[in-house]
């Protein structure tokens, strides 16, 4: 069974770019497209982005355009998050999530594994 481990969470200035990481172990990790999804207080979990398998295909929430970039190294294992730009409204708990289904139109219904989160604070 894949295990997922989120890290690069925490405090970040406002106009700053963040870049979290999650770490896979325990299982076939090229087999699972991946994805981010994240959760503010009070909201619902809201997808992020999400890459492919093999990471030559990936996409993102209409929301994000032009802030986040998914990619992902099979060799070491690891699911990154690049976001720059950020604002109070990205203030969230950042989760990884794999999936035996397609990347493209991920949903929170179609994950398979998730990660524990990791929380993202933008101080302005």
């Amino acid at each position: 069974q894949l295990q997922l481990v989120e890290s690069g969470g925490g405090l970040v200035q406002a106009g700053d770019s963040l870049r979290l990481s999650c770490a896979a172990s325990g299982g076939p990790f090229h087999f699972y497209a991946m994805g981010w999804f994240r959760q503010a207080p009070g909201k619902e979990r809201e997808f992020v982005g999400s890459i492919s398998g093999s990471g030559g295909e990936t996409y993102h929430a209409d929301s994000m355009e032009g802030r986040v970039a998914i990619s992902r190294d099979n060799a070491k294992r690891t699911l990154y998050l690049q976001m720059s730009s950020v604002q109070a409204e990205d203030t969230a708990v950042y989760y990884c999530a794999a999936t035996l289904g397609p990347a493209q139109h991920m949903k929170r219904d179609a994950v398979n594994i998730w990660g524990k989160g990791t929380p993202v604070t933008v101080s302005s």
